[in-house]
């Protein structure tokens, strides 16, 4: 199987002795709640999705990964992964000492060893991750909402926090036995923030035909306004599985993961966690990541030439459509026929029939998937 990225699979979880233990100094030490997007930050760097992450970035990693798109060590790694604190709290923490980091509910959810405290620039975090400085792209007007100062250092897991669709998230330790105990050698992940049609169908099992699995790992958090609900992302991939995959070849697991929108550099990032839960290759769409026009529709194909050393293989996807004299799904590499006979997988166009309660075509949509779809009154994120 291959290896996690880093080489070690990370695990931060405390043992029930030792969270007692630390619980039991709980009135002696400085709190910080964090919201549910850090929550998830960190769920994945305990449980190994982050590896080899050990905690929130100290200011060596931080700089080495805006400027050079790797950790101080040289391993590829993409996207900050900071925890910024008000200066107010920053002010009374003291970097050798530790710090609880608390849920909404007042639960205390992991300890933060801090290693340091310091300052940056959200125009440079800005421009370097995402591209931009323009506070219409999400991740842009997140980094201008944090603040001024961020907090490095290793983290230990005291509770797992409590987190949406539990039941449905496996962590790497768990996939990776799966993906053994069913003999998979090869084995691609997909990534998703959106309900499934042909197209994604199409995708996914001519991957599978080179392959012996498929993991489809849809992104669950925090998404922009008019994305598709995560209860409708899950209920019609639920849909799909049942109706149109071999239980034996494909399954499902969700990624806790609040999306950044940074386009070329997520999709590096997204590469990095599926490898993580143990999949040798790695499908990489046409705009992965990617947000109104701020990427090139293809950047995130080409940037995975700066990493020979990633070691999970991409798969890279152009546009698709379904031709209507060929009968199916093609491509332009594998279609010789006109725009007549063409119909363009337009997400604008499948919204708007699906928000006025309508079927999309079958060329477009199963027909199981677009029920389960219907069955909610809510399907966009507000």
């Amino acid at each position: 199987m291959i290896s996690p990225h880093g080489g070690k699979l990370i695990n931060r979880v405390l043992t029930k002795e030792e969270a007692k233990k630390l619980l039991q100094k709980k009135e002696q030490l400085p709190h910080i709640a964090v919201d549910e997007s850090i929550l998830r930050d960190i769920f994945n760097i305990c449980y190994g999705v982050f590896s080899p992450l050990e905690g929130f970035l100290g200011k060596k990693d931080y700089e080495s990964v805006i400027n050079t798109m790797r950790l101080a060590d040289d391993t590829p790694w993409t996207i900050p992964i900071v925890l910024d604190v008000p200066a107010d709290i920053a002010s009374t923490l003291k970097e050798g000492k530790d710090v609880l980091l608390d849920s909404g509910e007042g639960k205390s959810v992991a300890v933060l060893h801090i290693k340091e405290k310091y300052t940056y620039d959200k125009d440079e975090f800005a421009k370097k991750v995402f591209g931009t400085v323009d506070e219409a792209h999400p991740g842009v007007a997140k980094v201008k909402r944090m603040n001024s100062l961020l907090i490095g250092g290793d983290i230990d897991l005291i509770e797992e926090p409590e987190l949406p669709f539990s039941t449905q998230t496996l962590k790497p330790v768990e996939t990776r036995f799966l993906f053994e105990s069913k003999g998979w050698n090869d084995v691609v992940g997909f990534q998703t923030r959106n309900v499934p049609h042909l197209g994604h169908e199409y995708i996914q099992k001519t991957a599978l035909a080179f392959t012996d699995g498929l993991f489809i790992n849809p992104v669950i958090g925090k998404k922009k306004k008019g994305d598709f609900t995560d209860e409708v992302i899950l209920d019609s991939y639920n849909a799909l599985l049942k109706h149109y995959y071999l239980k034996e070849r494909a399954v499902m697991s969700i990624l806790q993961l609040e999306m950044r929108y940074a386009g070329p550099k997520e999709a590096i990032l997204h590469a990095i966690v599926r490898k993580n839960f143990g999949c040798t290759h790695f499908i990489v769409g046409r705009d992965h990541a990617g947000v109104g026009k701020f990427y090139d529709p293809f950047a995130a194909h080409k940037i995975f030439k700066d990493f020979p050393d990633l070691e999970i293989t991409p798969l890279f996807f152009n546009s698709f459509f379904y031709c209507k004299k060929c009968g199916g799904v093609s491509n332009e590499k594998t279609c010789p026929h006109s725009n007549e006979f063409r119909i363009d997988f337009s997400g604008t166009k499948m919204r708007a029939l699906l928000e006025a309660g309508k079927i999309p075509e079958g060329e477009l949509m199963r027909e199981e998937v677009v029920r389960e779809i219907l069955k909610h009154k809510k399907m966009f994120v507000e």
